[in-house]
């Protein structure tokens, strides 16, 4: 299992632990992935996914799942989460 954010393709990074002496030595920052469950109103479907805390927090500040996915960039999203983008598309388009 890959540690990438599934919707905001968030992953780990690279850097230095730095000691009071200024050695330096190789070091990993993850990402602060969580599995959540999400609802998406328009389908009617929940989804478990992989994501990050800053992105759980986006998608509540956006308004659920299928407000934060119109938004989102086809780039950054996961193939799990482009699918469910699709879905989302295709069943407002035919509400409408």
């Amino acid at each position: 299992m890959s540690r990438v954010c599934e919707l905001t393709g968030k992953g780990p990074m690279s850097g230095h632990n730095v000691s009071h002496a200024n050695n330096k030595t190789k070091r990993r920052f993850l990402p602060n992935l969580n599995d959540v469950t999400l609802i998406s109103d328009v389908l009617g479907q929940s989804f478990k996914l992989r994501i990050s805390a800053a992105a759980l927090r986006s998608v509540d500040h956006r308004g659920g799942l299928d407000a934060f996915l119109a938004k989102a960039d086809d780039s950054e999203l996961s193939d799990r989460a482009l699918k469910i983008k699709k879905d989302v598309a295709k069943a407002v388009a035919t509400a409408a």
